[in-house]
């Protein structure tokens, strides 16, 4: 089977020469070469490289806040069959911002007990959090990332709620605040921070 785009040209051994004397056989000689130099010349249809997706990632806080939260978007992404590198691209950029370090350190040190919307708080020092739990909605998030590369419409997916939630105490903001957690409160927590 000949495939596209490929030629083969044979003649034989004494085709153009110069012993033939006939200004015909010349003429065909020339138009079958310059036939073949121009089909030679023209672009090749090869197939175009296939476009990687590429996603970008901004966040204002640090890589070694949100690691968990893209390595949960990365798994789920993996789940659906994209790998980072191959077929998808994951660009990650941070602003290293210190707003949750500095509203935290605020609130310990004017011993207010504070509940914040976001485990971050907590694990930079803030008392408790009760937030849906980010890590599970960035491995989410890749369901939607999937469905919108094979071709639905941002505008047409639903907006989904939170299924999972998390409870964080962190101990040592607590006595800072002056807190005693009941250990009753304590057994609910999904995590504790000592």
């Amino acid at each position: 089977m000949i495939k596209k785009n490929r030629f083969l040209f044979l003649f034989p051994p004494d085709f153009c020469s110069v012993s033939w004397k006939s200004a015909i056989r010349n003429a065909k000689c020339e138009i079958l070469v310059g036939a073949l130099l121009f089909a030679l010349c023209l672009p090749a249809q090869a197939q175009e490289p296939k476009k990687v997706p590429r996603i970008g990632y901004l966040s204002a806080s640090s890589l070694s806040a949100q690691s968990a939260r893209i390595e949960a978007f990365r798994e789920g992404l993996r789940e659906l069959g994209y790998v980072d590198g191959k077929n998808i691209v994951i660009e990650l950029r941070f602003g290293e911002g210190k707003s949750e370090p500095q509203i935290a350190e605020l609130a310990v040190k004017d011993r207010l007990p504070a509940i914040y919307d976001s485990g971050g708080y907590v694990e930079v020092g803030g008392l408790t959090s009760y937030a849906a739990s980010i890590t599970d909605l960035y491995r989410r998030v890749a369901t939607y990332v999937d469905k919108i590369l094979k071709g639905t419409k941002p505008g047409d997916l639903p907006v989904e709620q939170p299924t999972k939630f998390e409870f964080i105490i962190n101990l040592k903001a607590a006595k800072q605040v002056g807190l005693t957690i009941p250990p009753n409160v304590l057994a609910r927590a999904d995590r504790v921070i000592k």
